[in-house]
């Protein structure tokens, strides 16, 4: 079967919109949803839903609303996600699960609100954005990098959970991408005390990611490597675009745990 009607999360900028744009561009009709229901540049074959992740049943009222519109819904997108920056030490149980909330158990909604239809179709796509984050963690954005390989986890956890279903699913793991996604980043209370112990540590892992990001791949790229895997006979179970981040994902499983851990808190800490 072919992919030609999808659902996108997190889809108003950044990832989001550059994936719609290229799937959209691709043939594909693309629901893009998000709180605010808009989209950079609106385009043929895009259509902003208002969506929150974080409301089940707005989320399967959408879903229910594409599948009427459309009489079928192939894929899904699960890209709506949140960041949050501090040290473990001292960041407020709320503010932890904020981090979660979104970026997993708002995927998790959304995919548990597409799999009935998928089934009865015998066949689906599910696509979760997570990040090189969730193999290769950095410090003060621990929740960050759990909450994504979480994510990851439970991707391939329903991969084989579906095996023979005609469902599939794929996670993407990008790198550094520029997006506006630096500038939404919350500093979180134990990350903004000027008394922290670790404030200056903190200052410059900030400098460094803030300067990674702005200098980061297109979101095209992660874009075009979401289309490619939807055109595919069959998915990829995961995937990290671009050769330099490959190389990193390499590593951090050949190397012993100490060696990647040593490495990267001298360059972020």
């Amino acid at each position: 079967m072919e992919v030609k009607v999808v659902l996108l999360t997190g889809g108003s900028s950044g990832i989001g919109a550059a994936t719609a744009h290229l799937l959209a561009s691709a043939g594909m009709k693309v629901y893009a949803g998000s709180r605010r229901g808009t989209i950079d540049r609106p385009q043929d074959g895009i259509v902003p839903v208002v969506l929150d992740v974080n409301d089940r049943s707005g989320t399967e009222a959408v879903v229910a609303q594409i599948v009427k519109a459309e009489g079928h819904l192939d894929a899904v997108i699960c890209n709506a996600g949140n960041g949050i920056f501090g040290p473990v030490e001292g960041t407020l149980e709320e503010e932890a699960r904020a981090q979660f909330e979104t970026t997993y158990f708002g995927s998790l909604k959304t995919i548990q609100a597409c799999l009935p239809v998928f089934r009865k179709q015998q066949f689906g796509r599910i696509i979760t954005v997570t990040s090189v984050m969730a193999i290769l963690q950095l410090p003060y954005q621990g929740f960050y990098s759990s909450a994504k390989a979480a994510l990851l986890s439970l991707s391939q956890s329903l991969s084989m959970e579906l095996k023979g279903t005609g469902i599939e699913c794929c996670s993407v793991l990008p790198g550094d991408v520029a997006t506006g996604f630096t500038a939404a980043r919350k500093i979180n209370k134990a990350g903004s005390d000027p008394a922290s112990p670790y404030k200056e540590r903190m200052e410059k892992n900030l400098k460094k990611i803030e300067h990674d990001e702005l200098g980061g791949m297109a979101p095209e790229v992660i874009g075009h490597a979401i289309l490619k895997q939807l055109q595919r006979k069959h998915m990829a179970v995961r995937i990290i675009p671009r050769l330099d981040y490959k190389l990193v994902g390499l590593l951090v499983r050949i190397l012993p745990a100490k060696t990647v851990l040593s490495v990267v808190s001298s360059l972020y800490n």
